[in-house]
């Protein structure tokens, strides 16, 4: 990369570059590698565009804005700092210039002098290549989040961590596990060829926040970049990439029952608003039980000398009665990401797992496109 150009000046509106600052230096890594990491590299082209960018030789995100360029050029500077001025300054045009080894900041009568860092030893930036295909953000921001809730919180088994994203032509599937529950989604998208068959593992939080931060129609490219894999996305100016986690996933399909002899059908509000309640009295760790029998599905948390809790509520019940347990924080997540009416319970036995699904009608047919399987705890 060339080394900063002697002189860069450009106006920007503070609005739009607390904005761009505060999004591009999410990705800036925790525990840098060398110091340029903690930079926002910022470059403004004489046709009035800004760039920022962040990279970690893992992550980037890139954003665009519209600016006043005066002087062209390029700087890096410390992104957090950045964003922390650029929230904090008064709602007036800012404006920033390089002198020499500083970017002199202005906004009305407020001062800002920071100490840049040395272009030309911040890393080459990936190129983003052309779509793999796309979709509307909001579907697949929808869809993430119903996954991304199973993946696991533990960076000792990065695997784990990852949500699967597996491409058949128009078909998407997303799989994440963290061993004790596994969500399931799948959705269709405008693919560039309709023969693609690829598959990918991408660290959930990086997928979470780019879906939540792109709009309109977003981009997805699967491509391979200095001999390792990377996903990018993109949308509105914004990109985000990352290098795909190295690994074996977890043949996570094959946990699904091959049939599901019990099934119980309740009203998706009510049962989310029960467990809230019952939750109250539920000690860390432990479960709370799910009573199916005699048309009723009966809620019960704690026990001997502890607070209890119990509460039933209407449920269409065939197969027979069965007693189980739930953690109530990850019935709780699951049952969040149902957007149908209905959610029916497919199960076996108390011990095996339960798989939870959505539904329009109490006694219509389910929606299998997002599965979450969640394995009981019996402890009563």
């Amino acid at each position: 990369m060339n080394a900063a150009a002697e002189q860069v000046k450009f106006r920007v509106e503070r609005d739009v570059l607390a904005e761009a600052v505060t999004w591009t230096t999410k990705a800036l890594p925790q525990r840098p590698s060398v110091p340029v990491l903690t930079g926002v590299l910022i470059a403004a082209e004489s046709d009035g565009t800004v760039r920022l960018s962040v990279f970690d030789y893992e992550v980037s995100s890139r954003t665009e804005i519209a600016a006043e360029v005066e002087a062209p050029g390029t700087f890096l500077v410390s992104g957090r700092l950045l964003a922390d001025i650029a929230k904090a300054l008064p709602n007036q045009p800012v404006t920033l210039e390089l002198n020499g080894g500083k970017v002199d900041l202005s906004c009305g009568s407020s001062r800002f002098s920071l100490m840049t860092m040395p272009v030309d030893e911040y890393p080459a930036l990936p190129v983003v290549p052309e779509p793999t295909g796309t979709l509307a953000s909001s579907a697949f921001q929808h869809a993430v989040g119903q996954v991304a809730i199973a993946t696991s919180k533990d960076d000792t088994v990065p695997i784990l961590t990852s949500v699967r994203v597996e491409i058949e032509g128009d078909k998407v599937s997303l799989l994440a596990t963290d061993r004790y529950r596994l969500a399931v989604r799948e959705f269709t998208w405008n693919p560039a060829s309709p023969d693609i068959s690829r598959a990918a593992l991408i660290r959930g939080r990086t997928l979470a926040d780019a879906a939540k931060s792109m709009g309109g129609d977003i981009r997805i490219s699967l491509s391979e970049t200095g001999g390792k894999e990377m996903l990018a996305f993109s949308s509105n100016g914004r990109e985000t990439t990352s290098l795909l986690v190295e690994g074996d996933y977890p043949k996570v399909r094959s946990l699904f029952p091959k049939d599901a002899p019990i099934t119980a059908v309740i009203e998706t509000a009510a049962l989310r608003e029960a467990v809230r309640r019952v939750a109250l009295v539920a000690e860390r760790n432990t479960p709370i039980r799910f009573e199916f029998a005699e048309g009723a599905l009966t809620l019960r948390a704690g026990a001997g000398d502890d607070a209890q809790a119990s509460e039933s509520l209407p449920a269409e019940i065939t197969g027979g009665d069965i007693t189980t347990g739930f953690n109530p924080v990850f019935i709780s997540e699951g049952l969040a990401q149902m957007g149908h009416q209905y959610v029916r319970f497919s199960m076996t036995e108390p011990k095996k797992s339960v798989v939870i699904t959505g539904q329009e009608e109490p006694t219509g047919e389910h929606d299998d496109s997002y599965r979450y399987l969640l394995m009981p705890i019996i402890r009563f």
